[in-house]
């Protein structure tokens, strides 16, 4: 009969299905099995996570947090003499997020670099430290004597113990040397010793004098307070590292959407440096805005003071042709009737040639597609227009009045082109003067030193516990997910197993047997029936053995093979303990172990392997001298398993190991059959082939259900029928507790005897 894993769940014979909806589905009482019985993993852990969040809440060097608003407004700066209102050009289009450019601008390069040179941000110098515990022992000892130096402790002066302190007015290194991490060594009289990371000397010099050496070292030490022979850390940055760490560490976020308003903040372990880097930085914002506004208006200055002379030459060619007209003609003015025209030929020319000074500005700035330029470019077009219309009219009068007119006209045109051009060169210069941007500090950078910002105690404290509650439960259920051993004998009864009894485990059994792979060769018993007979495990034996004692009626003889799926089931454990309590109960018992590979069975028993069933079989001793008794009990013999053959299998198919077992059987009321385990090696099916009653041992949590599957179907094809299972090394958790308990049923002790 072939052998299939079914799922308990089921109810039929072979439900592939059934078996993958078991692994599928969520058993919430199996989870909380599982978890109850893990509480103790778990709590260690969690309490493990929690030590560990309280020890960084002490050790972590705190940060604090400065921070400083600033407002950037919608609308462009006006710069004079160009954003009038009767100006005929269209303003700038207004930005509707400036925002999202300023916070850009707010950590720039120029931005940064700017507070970096007014800080010496690049230049980091501080004291040594002792591993694990100098910050917090130097914190420590500031908050009991602020400010002042502390002395070495444990006799290492070489390490900082807080109120050090170093003011480093000038650092220059060659290029090889910045980025590297320098030594400076405090010594006597306020000396010192500038050491490279190799440790050799590069410059020794004294506080307040610099110090420089001829490969390029200059260094000028304003202010140190240490001891003699702290060690400080000084290191020279490159400039673009500072600034791309300086970059990461700020945050700018604009207060809502369009709002304008963008708060910035900086966290440093020293409160007034990130204090002075964050006021830098918006100061220097602040100056560049106006900078740019200012050279806006300079920019526009240049063009129209660069047009000025020319207009001039113009004005003045355009007088010396009027007066040389006049006086060929002998005309003085135009007349009344056409000073009209006059008139507004002059206007539209000279809104024309002031419309055409701004295109020019415009075209340097803009593309021609751009609105404003295309607004220019009609306007222009409808004064031309206009101007067409005025000219057509003109050139009904006589020649002369043409004439006269038409060079009356370019004087005045350029008489006001030149007067607006000089009003806007004033302008210009009092906005460049006095140029104002768009930008503002709103809130000063400052810093609560009070309290810092990381770490947070409670919040540190709380989100450790609870990560390390979470990946302990992870954990437990992970390994419980990935352990695959049956738990319940339901599972087993489902591949139609009978189990005979589910044995407890046993620590006292663990003691006795020792450690696993260590030698037991001291030739001492190690029964757990002799040496604790009211252990729950030999309860659980003697079930056994009255299961056994009436199903063996109906056997077709009196041999019991125990074999097992896999080693390290316990099949030992319960042969040897197995064959004691039936022969307690008056049964002559012959233990006999047949793994001739790696049997233990003597171990148990306390005696030799040597002269037992190999030699037997191969006819190298007789019965007498491989059958032995064991001391503690009458009747229970044993054959060890002897020398290690070089091919058991086939001396266990030799036909003197038939005719031996069933000479032997006739003699005794049982025979127990130690075999090796059945997927390992084929013994067991040979030896099988033999017995009347044949029973496989599981491990509680070990054996997976398609490994006994399996062990059974293997001899089931060899023609062993297996009767049934043994449960071997039940634990009391897990679903399977519910189904299969033991009770300590104890015999009560007698009462002493009254006097």
């Amino acid at each position: 009969m072939a052998t299939h894993v079914i799922s308990r769940a089921d109810t039929a014979y072979v439900p592939p299905a059934a078996t993958a909806a078991r692994e599928d589905d969520i058993d919430i009482p199996t989870l909380v099995s599982t978890l109850n019985d893990n509480k103790w993993p778990i709590l260690i852990g969690t309490l493990a996570f929690f030590v560990i969040a309280a020890a960084y809440v002490l050790i972590a060097t705190p940060k604090y947090e400065a921070n400083a608003v600033v407002q950037v407004e919608s609308r462009p700066p006006t710069v004079p003499g160009l954003n009038n209102s009767n100006s005929a050009a269209p303003a700038p289009p207004i930005v509707d997020a400036p925002a999202a450019t300023e916070t850009q601008l707010l950590t720039s390069r120029r931005v940064l670099g700017e507070a970096i040179e007014r800080l010496d941000l690049d230049t980091v110098a501080k004291p040594v430290r002792m591993p694990w515990i100098g910050d917090m022992a130097a914190r420590a000892q500031q908050r009991i004597a602020p400010g002042q130096l502390a002395s070495p402790m444990f006799g290492l002066n070489s390490y900082g113990w807080g109120g050090e302190q170093i003011d480093i007015g000038r650092l220059e290194l060659p290029d090889a040397l910045v980025g590297m991490p320098l030594s400076l060594i405090v010594g006597e009289g306020k000396r010192y010793t500038l050491l490279d990371p190799d440790g050799r000397t590069l410059v020794e010099g004294r506080v307040g004098q610099p110090a420089t050496n001829n490969r390029g070292v200059t260094l000028d030490v304003q202010r140190l307070i240490a001891n003699p022979g702290t060690r400080f850390e000084v290191k020279r940055l490159n400039s673009m590292a500072i600034m791309g760490e300086l970059k990461n560490d700020i945050t700018v976020t604009e207060q809502g959407r369009n709002s304008g308003i963008i708060a910035l903040t900086y966290a440093h372990a020293d409160p007034l440096r990130a204090k002075q880097v964050l006021d830098q930085i918006t100061q220097a914002y602040v100056r560049q805005n106006v900078a740019r506004n200012s050279a806006e208006a300079a920019k526009r200055l240049q063009f129209v003071t660069e047009q000025l002379p020319k207009v001039r030459r113009e004005l003045a060619d355009a007088q010396a042709r009027l007066n040389d007209f006049q006086s060929r003609t002998r005309t003085m003015d135009v007349g009344v009737q056409n000073q009209a025209l006059l008139n507004q030929s002059v206007a539209l020319e000279t809104s024309i040639q002031q419309l055409q000074v701004q295109r020019a500005d415009i075209a340097s700035k803009y593309t021609p597609e751009h609105p404003v330029h295309q607004s220019l470019m009609r306007q222009i077009g409808q004064f031309e227009a206009k101007k067409n219309q005025i000219l057509g009219r003109i050139g009904e009068l006589p020649d002369t009045q043409q004439g006269l007119f038409r060079l009356n006209r370019d004087v005045e045109v350029i008489n006001q082109t030149y007067a607006s051009l000089l009003d806007q060169a004033q302008q210009l210069n009092i906005a460049a003067a006095s140029a104002v941007g768009n930008a503002r500090v709103i809130d000063p950078a400052d810093v609560n030193m009070d309290s810092p910002s990381w770490p947070k105690p409670l919040l540190v404290v709380a989100g450790g516990t609870l990560l390390g509650a979470m990946l302990m439960v992870a954990f437990v259920l992970t390994r419980q997910m990935f352990r695959r051993g049956v738990e319940d004998p339901v599972d087993i009864e489902l591949l139609g197993l009978p189990v005979y009894a589910s044995i407890p485990f046993s620590a006292k059994g663990k003691q006795i047997a020792g450690p696993p792979g260590q030698r037991r060769r001291d030739g001492k018993q190690r029964l757990l029936a002799f040496r604790s007979p009211s252990d729950l495990a030999v309860e659980a034996l003697r079930t056994l053995r009255t299961s056994l004692h009436f199903a063996r009626f109906e056997m077709k003889n009196n041999m019991l093979m125990i074999t097992a799926p896999s080693p390290g089931v316990g099949k030992t454990f319960v042969c040897a303990n197995l064959a004691v309590t039936i022969a307690q109960a008056g049964q002559r018992v012959l233990l006999i172990d047949a793994d001739m590979r790696r049997g233990t069975l003597h171990q148990a028993l306390g005696t030799r392997s040597e002269n037992g069933l190999s030699e037997l079989i191969s006819g190298q001793i007789d019965t007498q001298t491989a059958v032995r008794t064991v001391p503690g009990t009458d009747n229970l013999s044993f054959i060890s398993r002897g020398s290690v053959p070089p091919n058991p299998s086939e001396l266990l198919m030799h036909p003197r190991f038939p005719a031996l077992i069933d000479r032997l059987s006739s003699e005794y009321d049982i025979v127990v059959i130690d075999t090796p385990p059945v997927l390992a090696v084929t013994d067991a099916a040979v030896i099988g082939h033999h017995v009347g009653t044949c029973l496989m041992v599981v491990r509680w949590g070990l054996n997976q259900q398609r490994e006994i599957a399996l062990a059974k179907q293997r001899l089931e094809q060899n023609g062993v029928e297996v009767r049934g299972a043994i449960f071997n090394a039940v634990q009391k958790r897990g679903s399977g507790q519910y189904a299969y308990t033991y009770y300590d049923y104890q015999p009560v002790r007698d009462p002493a005897p009254a006097r």
